[in-house]
Order: C-alpha cells, then structure tokens, then sequence
C-alpha cells in the first residue's frame, strides 16, 4: 500500500493547492481558468474524502491495538477487538475503493453526450430496431434522472429511423453510456415477414462527449456555412425560407446538416454545437486508436463499427461480446433496465486498467 498511499497523498496535496488557486481573486477573475481548475477540484474531492477517511481508521487501529497492549478488563477487551475486527474490515474496502479512485480518469466522464442511432444492415428492420434503442435509451435516460432533446431525425415510411441524433444532459452521463458506442444486432421476426422467419439486422450507436470551449476551439476559417430550405414536415413556411444549415468543418471533412429546428439561428446553434462534439470526438478516436494498438482493450468505446452486443428477441436474450455477459431478460433491457450490464462493463473496465497498472 506504500506506493499508493505517496500517489494518495500527491492528490490529496494537489487538491489543497487547487483550493487556494480558486480563491484566489486573479484566478476567479479568469472565467475559462477558473472553470478548468474547478472541475479538477471536483474530480478530485470524492479520492481526498475516501482517504481522510482511510487515514482516520488507520489510526484508530493503532489506537486499538496499542490498547490490547495495556491490562484491560475483559467486558472492554472484547469491545477493543470487536471494534478492531470492524475497523480492519472497513479498511480493506475503503483500500480497494481507493485502488478504483486511482485508475486513470476518463476526462469526458462528468460530460452530457450527443448519441446518434442509425439504421443499418437489413433496410426496414434496422430503422425499426434503431427506434426501440432509442425508446430503450430513453426509459434508460428517465430512470438516471437525465433530460432528453431530440436535436434532429430522419424517419422511415415504417416508423422507424434511418437517424436519430440526441442530446441526453444530466448527472455523469458519459461515464455511463460510453459503453454503448457500437454495432448493436437484432435477431427476431420482422412484422413484415409472412414465414416467420427471424432475420438479423443491426443499427450503431455513436456516443460523442458534448465538447465544451474548454475542449476545442474551432477556427471560423475552418467552417464552412451552406444555408437551404429545408424539406419534410413542417408546412408551407419551412419551404419558403432557407432555415436549414449546412456545416463542414473543412480539415477534417466532417459535415453536420441540420434542419429539425424552427429557425434557421436555432438551426445554426444546434448544428455549431453537434459539429464540435464531432470533430472532438473525431481526434479523440484517433488517439484511443494510436492507444489501442498499444493495449487492446476488450471493453473499449472505440471503433463503431464493432459489434458488442445482440438481441435475441424469440430467446428474450441479450448478450454482450465484449465481456461473454449474456442475460435472459431482453424484455426489460429493452424497457430501460440497462444497470446489469452497464455495472459489469464498468467492473470489467476498471479490472483491465488495474491489470495495466500492475504489468507497467
């Protein structure tokens, strides 16, 4: 524990000097500095409370065990070693809590998220599929406590979706649904389907941390701005004025076209907002790619095109690659009870880091 108690007490030496630097009158004056040295404060506060709270039992130990050392009664000698028992018991969890606490920090956990679905192989069946993971992730999202919008939607004739970009804000929603990012398939009857036959059809799911100013910052230059008239429901007026927008972001290639909202400023903001969140996204792959080749990680939030997970509806199963989980209860994953496997990919997660750490 000597190595980990001299990281425990950087962080924790760290953190008193993040809290004389944001009292500090110059540094609060600084909007961006103060917000930056602030979210480390945060991130750190949970590792410094836990460790207090190590240090306190560790001493009372000591204490109780220098009093066994002493003549006592025996009525107070069996309180001692009872409390002792306790303490060295709460130890060890709070050990193993801070062995988590010291793994490498995803930066985008505390973030919201952009998560665009997409129909993809099997036509129909994929557009439907891509509306039950919607619905699911948003029963997910009311559970949490999260706030949903629809940023923009592409429907199919049969009620499902070719795309559906949202933006789900609330409480660590990053840390959560990272997992997430991936090819998801179907195996199931479709309506359309007279035989009976179960088909298989997939959808992906992209997971972009909301990038903030603080993250990227996009040169004007860089930007190109189309303006057109938008298509689709909305009625004469939404043909008569040019309110949808068109955005490249030239370096990299990435477009955002954007015509859900009502005016074409409302238009601008949404489409400014997914465009950043992309090309953060767009850089931040290509390090996770340049780490990957490094350490292959079964769980990752990599490559989309990766299949992680199926959903066997005439098994009312679901199984997810990455980790070998399989559970027979895809009736109520799909009504948003994702907590079973998102808690085993998270667990899975950190094993691999701790495993990392322990090999450098």
């Amino acid at each position: 524990m000597d190595e980990i108690f001299e990281k425990l007490q950087a962080v924790a030496d760290r953190y008193d000097e993040l809290n004389e630097l944001i009292s500090d009158p110059d540094v609060i004056a600084d909007t961006q500095k103060f917000m930056k040295l602030s979210k480390e404060e945060g991130s750190l506060r949970d590792t410094v409370e836990k460790y207090n709270e190590y240090k306190k039992i560790n001493q009372q130990i000591s204490d109780d065990e220098e009093l066994l050392r002493e003549k006592l009664d025996s009525e107070m000698e069996e309180l001692t070693k009872e409390e002792l028992s306790d303490s060295k018991e709460q130890l060890e969890k709070l050990e193993q809590e801070l062995r988590v606490l010291l793994l490498p920090k995803d930066p985008n956990d505390d973030k919201n998220i952009i998560m665009e679905i997409h129909g993809a192989a099997g036509g129909d069946e994929a557009s439907l599929f891509a509306a039950d993971l919607f619905e699911m992730y948003s029963r997910y999202a009311e559970k949490q406590g999260w706030t949903i919008e629809v940023v923009d939607r592409n429907e199919t004739e049969v009620g499902g979706f070719k795309e559906i970009v949202l933006m789900i804000t609330g409480d660590s929603v990053y840390s959560k649904l990272k997992y997430e990012n991936g090819a998801h398939r179907v195996q199931r009857v479709p309506v359309t389907e007279s035989a009976g036959r179960v088909h298989t059809s997939t959808a992906t799911v992209g997971v972009m941390p909301e990038a903030e100013d603080v993250d990227i910052d996009l040169d004007p230059k860089d930007i190109r701005t189309d303006v057109y008239r938008s298509s689709g429901a909305g009625g004469q007026h939404i043909n008569k004025t040019s309110s949808a927008v068109r955005m490249t972001h030239l370096p990299t290639g990435i477009v955002v076209a954007m015509q859900d909202q009502r005016s074409q400023q409302q238009n601008r903001v949404k489409a400014m907002q997914i465009l950043k969140s992309r090309v953060y996204d767009y850089y931040q792959q290509k390090e996770q790619s340049a780490y990957n080749e490094q350490r292959k990680s079964k769980v990752g939030t990599g490559d989309r095109s990766e299949r992680i997970r199926t959903y066997n509806y005439p098994q009312n199963r679901v199984t997810d690659h990455r980790i070998g989980l399989t559970l027979n209860k895809l009736d109520r994953i799909m009504n948003g009870e994702l907590d079973e496997i998102i808690d085993a990919l998270v667990i899975a997660d950190q094993a691999e880091k701790m495993e990392q750490l322990r090999n450098e």
